[in-house]
């Protein structure tokens, strides 16, 4: 499976982002995907998540200002990133992740290379 992460950049606070990542190599439309995010010095956390179901899941970090959606036809799965802030700024990764029956993720299966989004006035 692999994966390529676009759409990182400079922005400043307030403003917003969309990220966008393609997926090759697996049956796109049956898989689960996420993107995580990783600060200088942090461990890498999850921000978003979709199920092939269509189910989404956010952390209280980023619920309500961040979006994720899938894109079926094109394997693309998206970020969309409102509100920003300075404490959003990281490496962003998405991934092919497992899912529980109730739409949790379980593990991460494949990364892709990261992409950095700063949040800087």
């Amino acid at each position: 499976v692999q994966l390529q992460a676009s759409g990182g950049g400079l922005v400043q606070p307030g403003k917003s982002l969309i990220l966008s990542c393609v997926v090759s190599g697996t049956r796109f439309s049956l898989e689960s995907l996420a993107w995580y995010r990783q600060a200088p010095g942090q461990q890498r956390d999850l921000v978003a998540w979709i199920t092939h179901q269509g189910w989404t899941g956010y952390p209280d970090s980023v619920n309500g200002r961040f979006f994720i959606s899938r894109d079926n036809a094109n394997e693309m799965v998206n970020l969309q990133m409102n509100n920003l802030k300075p404490e959003d700024t990281a490496v962003y990764y998405c991934a092919v992740v497992n899912t529980s029956q109730t739409g949790e993720v379980r593990g991460v299966r494949s990364w892709g290379q990261g992409t950095l989004v700063t949040v800087s006035s």
